[in-house]
């Protein structure tokens, strides 16, 4: 049951208005912030019972839980914003457990002086993110800041899901003779966001393959339930999340150039601000390493979903005791994809 809206004297000033101190004090002002916000926006039958914490039944099972929090500047980019962002990121990290989201929680650490059109245009998309998913946000806590004391909007997150029984999925179990698959290209994410950052500012008609890859993994799952490991090359892109992945397990990889997917618009900016696109964040796209005899079958089921229509097999885990991930280039010559020491571009989700 859908418990009715408390009354306040005055809407708020969407218009307009800003957020200010009152917002986060813990009074009127504040309950009518994430009454005609927060509230309006979610709407389901746990966030309306108005507890600290929501109270759920879930079938006996392995649950997973993950949790992450959202500085990416611009708020707003090409396919995105903060808001869509934090929903599929969160979501993305439950499922890459091969798990079945199923809720989320949002705390939203906002500056005084914040526009209220900014946040309710944040907090829709974030609303229409998770329900297009299916995966509610059915608790959260809003905080305010003192002007100067941050910079516009945070967003923290927690996701919950269940694993099927008989499904293992973890960074630590790839082995050597395992096949590298992606779900598709590479850099669209980043190219996107540093497009709108004032200080490089280029034009491009890149949009954020920002996503929730949940139904992408559950086929997967269906498919090919004996996957060794899934990961999204989110910060550090694929370079950074393979060598991570070649630690936990103990492995090296070999991957090809050739067969790593990237857009002639993501590789031509890349190229303009001198980066390297193997390097570049994704917030829709994934890596699925599994046994060899497996590989076609996923890659099949997985260019027939439409997050992953141009799903790649890119390589092949060896064994080297060093754990290097190895790239055979395209002119036939082979390079170590190292670690780099830090982010290529900060603040990028």
């Amino acid at each position: 049951m859908t418990l009715p809206r408390r009354a306040h004297p005055r809407p708020l000033d969407i218009a307009s208005g800003r957020v200010d101190l009152t917002h986060g004090g813990g009074g009127r002002a504040m309950a009518q912030l994430v009454d005609e916000l927060f509230v309006a926006a979610f709407d389901n039958e746990a966030l309306n019972q108005r507890n600290d914490q929501a109270a759920f039944d879930v079938p006996g099972g392995r649950m997973v839980m993950t949790t992450d929090g959202y500085v990416i500047s611009p708020l707003f980019f090409p396919g995105g914003d903060i808001g869509s962002l934090a929903v599929h990121g969160t979501v993305n990290d439950v499922a890459m457990a091969g798990a079945v989201p199923l809720s989320l929680s949002a705390g939203f650490i906002i500056e005084e002086g914040f526009p209220l059109a900014d946040l309710k245009r944040i907090v829709e998309s974030m609303a229409a993110a998770s329900k297009q998913a299916g995966v509610p946000v059915v608790t959260g806590d809003t905080k305010v800041v003192e002007k100067g004391k941050g910079d516009g909007l945070f967003i923290t997150t927690a996701g919950i899901g269940m694993v099927p029984p008989g499904v293992e999925i973890s960074g630590d179990r790839a082995r050597p003779g395992d096949a590298i698959l992606i779900s598709g290209t590479m850099g669209d994410h980043g190219v996107a966001v540093m497009s709108q950052r004032e200080s490089l500012g280029f034009e491009s008609d890149i949009l954020s393959d920002s996503a929730a890859l949940h139904t992408l993994v559950a086929a997967m799952v269906a498919e090919r339930p004996g996957m060794r490991v899934l990961r999204d090359p989110t910060r550090g892109g694929l370079a950074a999340t393979l060598n991570e992945i070649a630690g936990q397990s103990g492995v090296g990889m070999l991957i090809e150039e050739a067969k790593v997917p990237v857009r002639a618009a993501v590789r031509g900016a890349c190229e303009l601000l001198g980066l390297d696109p193997l390097y570049v964040a994704n917030e829709g796209k994934l890596i699925c390493i599994c046994p060899p005899e497996d590989a076609e079958a996923l890659l099949a089921v997985m260019r027939a979903h439409p997050l992953g229509a141009d799903a790649a097999r890119i390589g092949t885990c060896d064994a080297d005791p060093h754990h290097f991930v190895r790239m055979t280039t395209a002119m036939g010559g082979t390079r170590v994809v190292d670690w780099l020491a830090g982010e290529q571009l900060p603040r990028i989700c």
